[in-house]
């Protein structure tokens, strides 16, 4: 997704987590969406009209990845699965990515002259690219459609409407025909049919349209946006929804076509961008600030299921979806309907017509799962969790995640209701033993931050897979702010330090202890005299933890959660200096028990890695870098971890002149008559 006109960004949307995120240079700006080349698997973006940049995953600076300056202004690139991209210039002109690449500056011809160009869309025929754009020009409306192997170019003038325009068009091609929808600014859908096959040498033919839908129902009246096909009897419109003498209320609707009627809608309050995209039976759209993903399926169209009147023994069964944002309990009937035409399977508020009826009429015996949690409202606390538990041993596949979903969010809905009631046990159970995400339950982490039960969110740490980067923060500074006279009263999971910890970290004791790679944090003060030894003897508090075990551990859990330094580096930001130095020195204390050993790994379960303390310890200083400098408790810290990097260098210097060393007696080896006996001793000074 492109965002703010000048940075890329990849996401993985199944569990919310960043990939990547490319920025151009400040003042540029990108001007066509970035679109992924499916044969080399590189990412292809235009920025300032004319400048081509080509990347791929492993490439962080975009200022040195492949640069291509074109001698015409690029409308927008198109990428087809077995076609290779293909590129549309806002003259008109079209050129496959390979040709353009082959002399970027060639001449670009001008076919469209003073039109402008409003939409494009690109399909594969076969073996044959088809691209097909539509310009506008005086009021006028005309569609293009290039054959890029043939080279051959057909021009289509619309039919003109009297007092409506198009706003948003879309097309699909079956049989070599394409059918070309048009939404007008009347509220009506038209559809218009274009065949491939040309035998005409007219230049300008005009095309007429048929009516395909009017987006009005019960006196309310669709003022649509953008809409995209589902299949050839639904579309899905994105726009205002406004009765008589009410204001208009922006809703996501799906149409029958056939029937001519409204399926289902849902109301998005925080508004939308008013663009919609559809891939893989799944809607993509921006609500308010964030990128919405709901799933849907279009099951055969029937007259019944149009008018609400479908029997069930002619509705196959849907499998339920999980909702990502939180269940409502009124929500949760609607969720777990089976019997549904055409469905939304995310935001469950997008109730059918057949829905409607067959709700109504669910006998006790066969209960869903949201009229059961609507039932067990306000039963008492023991019924109601006894319930819940049986309603999960009882969740079969492949509701089974879903329902387990909606137990978490029932509970959750309850500490809300009553600030008295916190399950504790009982989410603690679910968690260790379910397979469990964030997204599935999002409120369930907000909610053990409020509580501060530690416990609990260091196991959702450990086992969810898609924490936003603001509660990974979040849980940061509960664990850094939390005493440890507090933590001692509570039970953690102390395996992922138990091995390596100096548990009584307030005994000042000199302590004596082998040195397996041969240095420590005191063990220069200069790098001119630095001296490799066996033994130490250490008296400072370097040596020893400077939290507790079960503060450590609950760290521990915040250094194995996966982020993206883009989105944790704001928050991290926020950190109060005094738990920013505590956090450094536990970094510090982690990196020199890694390094004590040889191969730097700490024992334990879940411990944390070399790559993880290290990463976390340079995120921390960018974060806190002016704080650091300035404290002058972190300026003894600072001065330790610098001669400690600097002994770590030298080390692995003189390794590496070993090894250079080692490689050269080998070689010697070799040339030696491998039939004579004989023993060396070989002494390194």
């Amino acid at each position: 997704m492109k965002d703010f006109s000048s940075q890329h960004l990849k996401l993985k949307v199944s569990d919310q987590k960043p990939l990547g995120c490319w920025s151009v240079k400040h003042g540029q700006i990108i001007t066509c969406p970035v679109v992924c080349n499916f044969e080399t698997h590189e990412y292809i973006a235009v920025h300032d009209d004319k400048v081509l940049r080509i990347w791929k995953n492993k490439d962080i600076n975009l200022d040195k990845v492949f640069k291509a300056t074109l001698s015409a202004d690029v409308y927008r690139i198109h990428s087809l699965p077995n076609g290779g991209p293909v590129v549309l210039f806002k003259g008109g002109g079209v050129r496959t990515l390979d040709v353009l690449l082959e002399a970027p500056q060639q001449e670009i011809e001008n076919i469209i002259s003073d039109e402008v160009i409003k939409w494009s869309e690109a399909f594969m025929e076969g073996q044959q690219p088809v691209l097909i754009f539509t310009t506008e020009k005086d009021g006028d409306f005309f569609v293009y459609i290039q054959k890029l192997k043939m080279n051959s170019l057909h021009k289509y003038k619309l039919e003109q409407q009297e007092l409506s325009k198009p706003l948003s068009f879309t097309a699909y091609i079956k049989n070599q025909i394409i059918t070309l929808l048009c939404l007008y600014s009347n509220d009506s859908v038209y559809k218009i049919l274009i065949p491939l096959q040309q035998n005409t040498e007219e230049e300008e033919q005009i095309l007429s349209k048929s009516l395909l839908l009017n987006l009005s129902v019960s006196g309310s009246v669709l003022k649509g946006t953008s809409f995209v096909v589902l299949d050839k009897d639904h579309v899905a419109v994105l726009g205002g929804l406004a009765a008589s003498g009410e204001e208009s209320k922006e809703c996501l609707t799906i149409w029958n076509t056939k029937f001519q009627t409204l399926q289902t809608s849902k109301e998005l309050p925080l508004g939308t961008s008013g663009q919609l995209w559809c891939y893989e039976e799944k809607f993509f759209f921006t609500h308010g600030k964030v990128l919405t993903v709901i799933m849907y399926k279009c099951e055969t169209s029937s007259l019944a299921a149009a008018v609400g009147k479908l029997k069930d023994s002619q509705t196959s069964d849907v499998s339920s979806f999980v909702n990502w944002n939180t269940l409502g309990d009124e929500e949760l009937v609607a969720s777990f309907q089976s019997q549904q035409s055409v469905a939304l399977k995310s935001e469950s508020k997008m109730t059918l017509r057949s829905k409607r009826n067959t709700v109504a009429k669910v006998q006790p015996d066969t209960l869903s799962v949201g009229q059961l949690l609507l039932n067990l409202k306000d039963a008492s606390t023991t019924a109601f969790e006894d319930e819940l538990r049986q309603l999960m041993s009882k969740a079969q596949m492949p509701d089974f995640q879903a329902t387990i979903g909606c137990v978490i969010t029932a509970l959750i809905n309850r500490c809300k209701t009553n600030p008295k009631y916190y399950p504790r046990n009982f989410l603690l159970q679910i968690v260790q033993t379910r397979d469990l995400s964030y997204s599935l339950c999002p409120d369930l982490m907000a909610v053990a931050l409020d509580k501060k039960d530690v416990h609990l969110l260091q196991i959702c740490l450990q086992r969810f897979p898609d924490i936003p980067e603001e509660i990974t923060y979040a849980c940061l500074k509960v664990f850094l702010s939390i005493s440890e006279a507090y933590l001692q009263r509570i039970d953690v999971n102390l395996e992922s330090v138990i091995c390596y910890i100096d548990i009584e970290f307030n005994n000042k004791e000199v302590k004596t202890e082998i040195v397996e790679n041969g240095f420590n944090a005191e063990l220069e003060q200069d790098i001119c005299d630095t001296k490799i030894t066996k033994e130490t003897h250490l008296t400072t508090d370097g040596e020893f933890c400077p939290v507790g075990p079960q503060k450590a551990a609950l760290l521990n859990a915040v250094l194995h959660s996966a982020y993206s330094e883009t989105f944790l580096l704001p928050h991290l930001k926020n950190l109060p200096a005094q738990q920013a130095v505590l956090f450094l020195r536990y970094l510090y204390y982690l990196y020199v028990k890694c390094s004590e050993k040889i191969n730097t790994t700490l024992p334990g379960i879940r411990s944390p890695t070399i790559n993880q303390i290290m990463d976390w310890m340079c995120l921390l200083l960018d974060a806190h870098f002016t704080v650091m400098v300035m404290l002058p408790e972190a300026k003894e810290l600072l001065s330790n971890l610098h001669k400690f990097v600097r002994a770590q260098v030298r080390f692995y210097s003189e390794l590496n002149k070993i090894e250079g060393s080692l490689r050269e007696l080998q070689r010697l080896n070799h040339q030696k008559d491998s039939q004579t006996y004989s023993i060396e001793v070989l002494e390194l000074i």
